[in-house]
């Protein structure tokens, strides 16, 4: 596995901290249905439930489009790093005035996360440590740190109203309308800088030293990006929690990377998801007293990610198993063709009907897998059956003969693996008794342009390098 994979299943890993988590849900509802509380919600009557579910939007919006350039850079573990890191920068915003003032805290963590990714920077360069090794010491240390202090602060007099321990999974219900206001900040300043400095963010994330050739000041750029994601981590703290929202910020962007491979769509994809996955974790905390927000956001962000990876139309798991079913198919029927071929062409090409049997023999496969394959032939229109019988059973002396279509390809197959052959032999320089596995793995791969290209340059050859015709399917016909 490489390295962007570890790094994202180290996000993932995250994920099973739901279960340890007590965060309170979105309100305290009396004992009513699911239903009535599923319908309280769509209407959105109460003003908590409009704040968190504004917040949770605005969260999955940042985090989704910033957590692209994470992932596209192979920097996941970046993300996991600054939410712990800013942990220290939030007492020390709570000691500021001895409340939780959502800009002193907002201040004091993005403080300590642009410090976290500054000694990140600054161990790598003069040290002989990969970056990995980096950042997770630089993780464990800032936690270390933020732990201690939180624990002090809730040893204090005032330190049983800090509401501290929120930021350690997360509690929508605790947004505030200033939390809403500078998360409203936050997303606007994210969405100019990305437009503004789209190019120069898409050049430095997948190629830095193309980026400085051109002149760019990569560094500048890099560190107004890393400013970008310590502000999504810090104002995300409050609704996700310091140990979930580095899962917030992969999730949704992975799935993305999954199915696109345009950064902008990416972009609009993992914000949509990162928006849609904090509505869920908004709607799932509020139809019980015992659901948590944070968690459930990660976990509808996983959910959306393994829609993806399953599903994916490029990447998915069950289209990539359906595709390589349908190409063995294609394989084994086109195989069965180039059979045919060789018998007719044992016949100097006078027998037009076939045996199954005969055909069997020729495959070197059971009467039954030969049935088979002619069946498929026939649903393919590439065949027809001779015998009167309709029914699914066809005996060894049960005859068939190929239509147009099927001889044109079965002339087509032929030709690739003859032309490959003499390719490899006069091109190559490969001896003439080792061509022939390669050219029956090319063979079912060639595109008709390749195939001109080089029968152009071996200027149009007729036989192979074993003296057997090179079929043309104008020219040979049944």
């Amino acid at each position: 596995m490489n390295r962007t994979g570890k790094q994202i299943l180290f996000a993932l890993a995250l994920l099973a901290l739901p279960f340890l988590a007590h965060a309170a849900k979105i309100g305290e509802i009396s004992e009513t249905t699911w239903t009535d509380q599923a319908i309280d919600f769509f209407t959105m009557q109460q003003p908590i439930v409009r704040t968190a579910l504004t917040g949770s939007l605005l969260i999955g919006f940042c985090c989704g489009i910033l957590g692209s350039f994470l992932v596209v850079r192979k920097l996941s573990l970046l993300g996991d790093t600054l939410s712990h890191a800013v942990l220290p920068g939030v007492a020390m915003g709570f000691l500021w005035n001895a409340s939780k003032d959502p800009w002193a805290i907002f201040v004091g963590a993005t403080a300590a996360g642009i410090l976290g990714v500054a000694l990140v920077g600054w161990i790598k360069q003069t040290t002989h440590l990969k970056e990995d090794s980096t950042m997770g010491m630089v993780l464990a240390g800032f936690y270390g740190v933020g732990i201690c202090m939180t624990t002090v602060i809730q040893n204090m007099a005032m330190g049983n109203k800090s509401g501290l321990d929120k930021f350690f999974f997360g509690q929508a219900a605790a947004l505030s309308s200033g939390d809403i206001e500078l998360l409203s900040i936050i997303a606007l300043i994210t969405v100019v800088v990305i437009l503004g400095f789209y190019k120069e963010f898409l050049v430095i994330s997948f190629d830095s030293g193309f980026a400085q050739a051109l002149g760019m000041p990569v560094k500048v750029l890099h560190y107004a990006l890393m400013a970008l994601l310590t502000f999504a981590v810090v104002v995300s703290l409050q609704a996700v929690g310091v140990v979930l929202v580095s899962a917030l910020l992969i999730t949704p962007a992975a799935a993305a990377f999954l199915l696109t491979d345009r950064m902008h769509w990416m972009l609009v994809l993992a914000a949509a998801f990162g928006m849609l996955a904090g509505a869920i974790g908004a709607f799932v905390s509020y139809l019980s007293n015992n659901l948590p927000t944070g968690p459930f956001i990660v976990l509808g962000a996983t959910g959306i990610f393994l829609l993806a990876l399953l599903f994916g139309p490029r990447h998915g798991l069950l289209p990539k198993m359906l595709r390589r079913r349908k190409q063995r198919q294609r394989i084994a029927l086109e195989n069965t063709l180039k059979a045919v071929f060789h018998l007719s062409e044992s016949s100097q090409f006078k027998d037009q009907v076939f045996e199954i049997g005969r055909l069997a023999t020729e495959r070197n496969a059971t009467l039954h897998e030969t049935e088979s394959e002619i069946r498929n032939l026939v649903k393919a229109d590439m065949a027809s059956r001779l015998d009167s019988r309709n029914g699914p059973e066809m005996s060894g002396q049960a005859q068939f003969e190929l239509t147009k279509s099927g001889w044109y390809r079965a002339c087509e197959i032929v030709r690739n693996h003859r032309l490959w052959e003499l390719y490899l032999t006069n091109a190559a320089q490969y001896p003439i008794d080792h061509v022939h596995d390669d050219a029956e793995d090319i063979e079912h791969h060639l595109g008709e342009e390749l195939v001109h290209r080089i029968e152009e340059r071996l200027e149009n050859p007729i036989h192979d390098p074993h003296g057997k015709l090179i079929p043309n399917r104008e020219s040979i016909k049944l």
